[in-house]
């Protein structure tokens, strides 16, 4: 008997001149993430962050959907599978440690949960127009806790922002770029090559310049980000402690809709 396959996927980098290419690996799961590749994809943009001759970076994915979000039987249950990321690495999310250097990231068909904020902790966005984008956290009884709850308000304002997190929807890449989300659409299959076409012009400018730019304007919003990320904890233990979390994890796994009771 042979052996069985084991599908692991994973993050992989390339470099083009001044420009840091960073890629979702996992297209036979939709580019879902395991514990492993947040690893991967954390030390992906530490090296972007602290590699003198990457000015800009882009994050993109293989196949035909950007991610669906986490592997989710990998990350809770009987089965979760941890994975510790040092404290000095780049935040994927970027709650903690930033990367100082301009991200772009190319998207296209699936972009789930922790893809909104992936693209969102990033700088600037290039949606395939097949793109199909929704925060679905709180339909598995739990809530966003890689920033959407701050940054779809910074980028979309809050009428925008309450609509699409609580409806919990699906949208598509013409309202993505309408709330703010996306700064440009392009054919499917154009996104990476117009991400990296973007990401040259970056670098004809002075990276430091670029650089205390980005810097600069966080400075802006540094101060009500703290605030959302210290309170990410407090979201997390009321959440993750309640029965409408095991329901939703239920309802996923038994591919049914879920019953919850508010508790």
């Amino acid at each position: 008997m042979g052996e069985q396959k084991v599908e692991t996927g994973c993050i992989r980098t390339e470099a083009h001149g001044h420009v840091f290419k960073i890629i979702i690996d996992n297209p036979a799961k939709k580019n879902a993430f395991q514990p492993q590749m947040m690893l991967q994809m954390s030390e992906a943009m530490t090296v972007l962050d602290r590699t003198e001759e990457y000015w800009v970076g882009v994050i993109c994915a293989e196949g035909p959907d950007f991610t669906a979000g986490l592997d989710m039987p990998k990350f809770f249950g009987p089965k979760a599978e941890k994975v510790d990321i040092p404290e000095q690495n780049v935040d994927v999310f970027a709650l903690k440690r930033r990367c100082r250097k301009p991200i772009i990231t190319a998207v296209q068909g699936i972009v789930f949960t922790i893809g909104v904020e992936m693209m969102l902790a990033g700088d600037i966005v290039v949606a395939a127009a097949d793109s199909r984008f929704c925060q679905m956290e709180s339909r598995r009884g739990i809530a966003p806790l890689g920033g959407a709850h701050f940054r779809y308000l910074t980028r979309a304002g809050w009428g925008n922002a309450m609509y699409h997190l609580f409806l919990c929807d699906e949208y598509d890449a013409e309202e993505a770029r309408r709330v703010g989300f996306v700064q440009e659409i392009v054919d499917p299959g154009h996104q990476i090559a117009r991400a990296m076409e973007l990401a040259e012009l970056i670098t004809r400018n002075a990276p430091l310049g670029i650089q205390v730019t980005k810097e600069a304007a966080l400075k802006y919003i540094d101060a009500g980000e703290r605030e959302a990320v210290g309170y990410i904890p407090e979201i997390k233990q009321r959440v993750f402690n309640s029965e409408d979390m095991l329901e939703g994890i239920r309802s996923f796994v038994e591919r049914r809709a879920a019953h919850f009771k508010g508790r």
